[in-house]
């Protein structure tokens, strides 16, 4: 494969953004593809930023360049905003429209952007798919699958260098026998949510 493809997963602690992009590789390397797989920035805690970049095909480093992710998906609408810099404007956003409230904006420190606006904003930059992860993981029969959700609406991008099915695979193949049905649902809703965007 001489095609590099670039993908950019961000939210915060606790979404599973970091499992997504461990999956996403463990599905590169079945599918015989290159693959960096690289955590930026990640805080432990839930709550904090996360980061990580997924670089297929002809690579020779798991460094991201600015303004050359072919897909940013978030887990968290601002983090998909503040990590604007790695998109131009044929790279997909795909992001879910639910806001984590941060501790300071909790307390009246901060204030979270609106959600019309942050859109717009990204809108500029980059194709924007926004996504009800949280509602599509909950009629799939968990909450906890949104990373499954968002990973099936990557899936129906047309950017991965795979099928689906090999990615459908790899979120399985380790998974207890009563969470895999669940997380089939959780990935087939999110592939619809984008063939429908």
């Amino acid at each position: 494969m001489s095609k590099k493809i670039s993908i950019v997963l961000t939210g915060v602690g606790g979404q599973g953004v970091i499992t997504a992009a461990n999956i996403l590789g463990k599905a590169a390397v079945k599918a015989k593809t290159g693959v960096f797989v690289s955590e930026i920035h990640g805080m432990a805690q839930r709550g904090g930023a996360v980061v990580c970049t997924v670089r297929m095909g002809d690579v020779s480093s798991p460094l991201l360049p600015s303004g050359t992710a072919d897909v940013l998906l978030s887990t968290e609408p601002v983090e998909a905003l503040r990590n604007i810099c790695y998109v131009n404007k044929k790279t997909k956003v795909i992001t879910d429209i639910n806001p984590v409230i941060p501790f300071t904006v909790a307390v009246g420190g901060e204030q979270y952007p609106k959600l019309d606006d942050l859109f717009k904003e990204i809108q500029t930059h980059a194709e924007l798919y926004k996504i009800d992860a949280n509602k599509i993981a909950k009629e799939a029969g968990a909450v906890i699958t949104k990373n499954t959700v968002m990973l099936g609406a990557l899936a129906a991008s047309g950017v991965l260098p795979f099928k689906a099915e090999v990615l459908l695979e790899t979120i399985l193949e380790d998974l207890p026998e009563k969470y895999k049905n669940v997380n089939k649902k959780a990935f087939d809703g999110g592939m619809r949510a984008i063939q429908s965007a």
